[in-house]
């Protein structure tokens, strides 16, 4: 009966698993599969099979475009020093919060974690005139300073944990050994921390790959242009070629999948798992 039960319960299990992994995987392959088709093909049944034959003159368009390359190396360049900034900030107010006693600690961390409860859209307004009397507007950084800002209240919370999770025995070793308060932080706690370093690190640059509203706010020249906002190329006063955007969006997705199969063991590690087991 207990094996019986067992096998149920894993049969259910697998079978949820399936279902999700339809879920996401679904619109993914049709967004692929979109991109073989005519903006004709995809209007009148999205579903069916292209008419004549797979349109990879889309695909290959996209990649012959010089803007393309340009608007990757822009992403490139900003998520890099986006995630970048995201952990060498949040890391060291996050171990202040978690290993140093100071009066007024729990309030200036709540204070932090504040920064949760306003999202970007709703600080848009006092962003961008902030942004226009700094002079960041049309510049990357315009971009990449509001992105690690409000990166860090989560990096913060994340961090933190982990920070906590640090057995004492470890820090007051490291002092016995003549560490200062950096010391401790640079060479012991960073070592241990690198899962979960990497793991924000990675959703830093996932989330800033797929930014779309702030590079729409600051960035007005193409050259400047991320490859979210080369959709828009696609677009004109009297119609749009769904086609081609499928195909480009296809070809964005490429790097985020390939951070996230390099990057999956560090994410769930460092996201589930323990800093330190003792």
């Amino acid at each position: 009966m207990t094996a019986q039960r067992f096998s149920i319960s894993m049969l259910l299990r697998y079978v949820i698993a399936i279902l999700i992994a339809l879920v996401v995987l679904i619109p993914l392959v049709m967004t692929v599969f979109g991109g073989l088709k005519t903006t004709g093909d995809l209007l009148s049944n999205p579903i069916r099979w292209p008419a004549d034959h797979l349109h990879w003159e889309n695909y290959d368009g996209i990649l012959q475009s010089s803007s393309f390359w340009v608007q990757m190396r822009n992403s490139l360049f900003i998520m890099l020093i986006t995630a970048t900034g995201v952990v060498l900030l949040g890391s060291m107010p996050a171990f202040i919060f978690a290993r140093i006693n100071f009066p007024g600690r729990e309030l200036c961390f709540n204070f932090f974690t504040l920064g949760l409860l306003f999202p970007l859209a709703v600080a848009i307004l006092p962003l961008y005139i902030s942004l226009r009397q700094m002079g960041l507007l049309d510049s990357h950084w315009g971009i990449i300073l509001p992105q690690i800002a409000f990166g860090l209240p989560g990096t913060i919370l994340i961090l933190r944990g982990f920070f906590l999770a640090l057995p004492q025995e470890i820090e007051d070793a490291a002092y016995i050994d003549g560490c200062t308060t950096f010391g401790m932080f640079r060479h012991v706690a960073i070592p241990l921390m690198r899962p979960a370093l990497a793991a924000v690190f990675v959703l830093a640059m996932v989330g800033s790959w797929n930014a779309f509203f702030l590079p729409l706010l600051v960035l007005n020249r193409e050259p400047l242009w991320t490859l979210p906002l080369g959709i828009m190329r696609f677009q004109g006063q009297w119609g749009t070629d769904w086609a081609r955007i499928l195909a480009f969006v296809s070809l964005t997705l490429i790097p985020t999948i390939i951070f996230y199969f390099f990057a999956e063991r560090h994410i769930v590690t460092g996201l589930t798992a323990g800093a330190v087991k003792g």
